[in-house]
């Protein structure tokens, strides 16, 4: 990720934090849904499940902090923050989110 020169330095910090956190959480969530929630189900190996959820659930926390802490530096609406603390949640979202409010909060735009 090249620095946001544009930006002021306390947004574009909490943006590339946000965008690391996007891309660990959709990655976690595509595995726990792809991988550990069907070995759990259809092959009977929790183990997997067992290790990949807490893990989820953790960056997921950290995702709500970064993304929180940037809609507040970037002046997200209540609706925009919304939508973007609950992306993390729904498989392929948080990386549709991440592009939007990447190019949202680099052209100035409100979310």
């Amino acid at each position: 990720m090249a620095a946001d020169t544009t930006l002021a330095p306390r947004i574009a910090g909490a943006l590339g934090r946000y965008r690391v956190m996007a891309y660990v959480v959709g990655v976690m969530l595509l595995v726990l849904v792809a991988v550990a929630i069907p070995l759990k189900y259809a092959a009977g190996v929790p183990e997997v499940s067992a290790v990949v959820s807490p893990i989820h659930g953790l960056f997921y926390v950290v995702y709500l902090v970064t993304a929180f802490d940037l809609a507040l530096k970037a002046r997200f609406t209540a609706k925009g923050t919304v939508l973007v603390l609950l992306a993390g949640v729904v498989p392929f979202v948080s990386f549709w989110a991440e592009r939007r409010v990447t190019a949202r909060v680099r052209a100035g735009q409100p979310l």
